[in-house]
């Protein structure tokens, strides 16, 4: 154990000097002056960027058993002029949480997710923003669920369909055992965004529409992300049965990749399939508006 922890200072040590000996005093707007021994900066002129001392930090350097704080990680980020990438490694090789910053402004999907999310044919599968908001999806979803492009603002985030559609509520078997485990991931997912005013809105809307959700969300339960079952009472193909897994993106955007996997049970394989080659149609979830 002592060991590991002296390798992973040695490493951290290791990275510090490299990130310093890469940046040239002008970069960060010192002087050169005439004379340099060293490459990059010295290590007195970093200890100046973070506002650290400079034997202290010469001992991070060193691999010494010193502990930097999550406050002079950030200002040594910043001072060694750390991409997003080298931010993280840096906190992980301190063995601290990497203090990620809400993610702001528009969300989407790229071009190679759409693709990603076309190939999967029969497995519904759409992308959720930080929010649950219905970012893209699939034809596969479209059918079984529903055609997000019909709905309009807050009516294409999973908390609203999930407590504000009745017609979704009757396609989930389970709603009863769905709508309250959501909710705890939901508010887990949403704790770093308290005070939003995004969230705010949707809360009070749901809590104004849904009395279940009136009543569960003082509730403060809280859930992981599962994988798990969804059995449904499509209006159309009749019942179905899912296996679903999230995923979540590793940019640190909040968003997640849902893929429901049709089961053998209740022939939903064909069903999809079946559901996927009659035209175009309003969903009853649209219908019910």
């Amino acid at each position: 154990m002592n060991e590991n922890a002296s390798v992973r200072r040695r490493e951290f040590g290791d990275f510090l000097r490299s990130r310093r000996e890469r940046l040239l005093p002008g970069s960060v707007g010192l002087s050169a002056g005439l004379r340099r021994r060293t490459p990059g900066l010295r290590r007195e002129e970093v200890a100046l960027l973070a506002g650290v001392g400079t034997t202290w930090y010469t001992w991070l350097e060193q691999g010494r058993d010193v502990r930097a704080s999550s406050e002079v990680l950030a200002a040594l980020a910043e001072a060694l002029r750390l991409s997003d990438t080298e931010r993280r490694h840096l906190f992980t090789l301190s063995d601290q949480a990497v203090p990620d910053p809400q993610p702001t402004g528009p969300e989407g999907v790229e071009e190679s997710v759409g693709r990603m999310l076309s190939s999967l044919h029969t497995q519904p599968a759409y992308v959720l923003g930080r929010r649950w908001d219905v970012l893209g999806w699939n034809r596969a979803a479209e059918v079984v669920f529903c055609d997000y492009a019909r709905l309009r603002g807050d009516e294409r985030n999973i908390m609203h369909i999930l407590f504000a559609n009745a017609a979704h509520r009757r396609l989930l078997v389970d709603w009863d055992d769905v709508a309250p485990a959501s909710l705890a991931m939901f508010r887990a997912d949403s704790a770093k965004y308290t005070g939003d005013p995004d969230f705010e809105r949707l809360i009070a809307t749901l809590t104004n529409v849904s009395v279940e959700f009136r009543e569960w969300w003082p509730r403060h339960n809280v859930l992981r992300r599962l994988a798990g079952h969804k059995r449904l009472a499509h209006p159309s193909a009749g019942s179905m049965i899912f296996e679903f897994t999230s995923f979540a993106f590793d940019d640190g955007s909040d968003r997640k990749f849902v893929v429901y996997t049709p089961l053998a049970g209740e022939d939903t394989v064909a069903k999809v399939e079946e559901l996927l080659g009659r035209k175009k149609t309003p969903h009853a979830l649209e219908a019910s508006r």
